[in-house]
């Protein structure tokens, strides 16, 4: 099997395989260490036994317990294999991962799912403090299960930290300390000739890395159906990109239908779970794609929609006394700004791109105030038309309100300067038919690129007139 299959493995998997090829001290080892000792191994498997890319992993049934936990120099290193089960101070334990929440009161939770459950580890906060782990780390290592009168399954032995050596992880940078700058790398959403509404979007109000935009949109404007094919360009053309989809208080089958028709991952807290809930787990996705931006990766958060994640800081938060009209709190309101304005392109190298859906024209005064608070907050907007969408013309986009400041840094000087011909071109028209206009000349055309070659020679022939 090739190197590269081997990492997109878990450690968990990779310990399943090194046990069935009986590598010596493979329940010692770190992801790392187990990759090179399977390959050095393949080739060599004994009789009986698959080969490393063929071979079926059992399932590991694993259950969780509270406790608070020793440091790891206090537990004893008298560890032995028995009969396929590690043994560790005289516990039996399994590998588990998960990422970390870390509570008020300073221990934490490592979550195998990013909402809460039985099969949760607790980790002390001595732990936590040795090892400089922070909110949304992916932490793996050996469990133990859970003693009388305990509730949870506790970590004896940290292994690695978002795939690293744990002792690596102070050695990172903090988010809050890079430094954010205008996104100069474009994310291309166009995929097929067909697909025009990402075609459109790449045109009209272009996406980059560390982007944040807000997909204004009222009810029926075809927002969800737009949000999914993004997701769908994203994954297809950048697969350097980790992508989240995150629904706040979604309709139960609309984050099944996300997770069907969407590579990413996507995390879904619907609307009959308490808004405590619906924080929660908007905390703990913001705080892993922090974490993966520290290591210079690019991330892509999907939200819909930062109307109800202001809806639910609004239900949460205490009463501070200062509320906007229609009940709002400026608290909650300072919390959904805090997940948004976290959307940056970093100097150096890494992003977070954060594209939040807003709510308007939903008959509710409170969604609007939270919109007007936000209008202004993004650095692109793509804005939906409800009389469009009634004339049934999608994606109902409105040109004249969509689009992106600094443009500029995210495409060359001889493409930019067509795009604005086009725009103006496209203003000077009634918006239906201006939709309809530019979707008939992209389908007789098989890319933008080739779209745009052909703006150019109309530019020509119109100037030897």
């Amino acid at each position: 099997m090739p190197k590269e299959e081997l990492q997109f493995k878990t450690r968990a998997e990779l310990v399943e395989i090194a046990k069935e090829y009986k590598i010596p001290g493979y329940y010692r080892m770190t992801k790392d260490e187990l990759i090179k000792a399977l390959l050095e191994k393949e080739g060599e498997a004994p009789e009986g036994v698959p080969a490393v890319s063929t071979l079926e992993l059992p399932k590991v049934e694993e259950k969780v317990i509270e406790e608070k936990v020793e440091e790891k120099e206090e537990v004893k290193e008298e560890e032995k294999e028995e009969k396929g089960k590690v043994i560790i101070d005289g516990f039996e334990c399994v590998y588990r991962e998960g990422y970390l929440e870390i509570r008020e009161e300073g221990f934490g939770f490592i979550r195998k799912n990013w909402k809460p459950s039985e099969e949760d580890v607790y980790i002390s906060a001595s732990q936590i403090k040795k090892f400089g782990l922070r909110y949304g780390d992916w932490i793996g290592g050996m469990v133990r299960p859970p003693k009388e009168n305990e509730r949870w399954y506790a970590i004896l032995r940290i292994d690695t930290v978002n795939g690293r050596d744990p002792s690596l992880s102070r050695q990172r940078p903090k988010f809050d300390d890079l430094i954010p700058y205008h996104p100069t790398e474009r994310l291309k959403l166009e995929t097929t000739p067909q697909e025009l509404d990402t075609r459109l979007i790449d045109l009209l109000a272009p996406i980059g890395k560390g982007q944040r935009g807000l997909i204004v949109s009222p009810p029926k404007a075809g927002k969800t159906t737009l949000l999914k094919k993004i997701a769908n360009g994203i994954t297809a053309n950048h697969k350097e990109v980790k992508l989240f989809v995150l629904l706040v208080d979604e309709r139960p089958e609309e984050v099944t239908d996300f997770r069907r028709s969407v590579q990413g991952e996507v995390i879904g807290s619907t609307f009959d779970e308490p808004p405590e809930r619906h924080i929660q787990v908007a905390k703990l996705v913001l705080e892993r794609a922090k974490r993966l931006v520290e290591y210079g990766e690019h991330v892509v958060i999907l939200l819909d929609s930062i109307t109800r994640l202001a809806r639910a800081y609004n239900w949460a938060v205490p009463s501070s006394g200062r509320t906007l009209s229609g009940g709002v709190e400026l608290a909650a309101l300072h919390h959904a700004k805090e997940f948004f304005g976290a959307a940056r392109n970093i100097e150096g190298g890494g992003s977070l791109t954060i594209l939040a859906t807003a709510l308007i024209e939903t008959g509710s005064r409170m969604d609007d105030v939270i919109f007007e608070e936000f209008k202004g907050t993004g650095n692109m907007e793509l804005v939906l038309d409800r009389k469009l969408a009634d004339r049934r013309i999608f994606p109902a986009i409105s040109i004249a309100r969509s689009g992106t400041r600094k443009e500029e840094l995210l495409y060359p000087e001889d493409k930019l300067q067509k795009l604005w011909i086009l725009r103006r071109t496209l203003l000077s028209q009634e918006e239906g038919e201006a939709i309809e206009m530019l979707k008939k000349r992209l389908r007789e055309t098989r890319s933008n690129d080739e779209f745009l070659r052909f703006i150019d020679e109309v530019m020509r022939s119109n100037s030897r007139r």
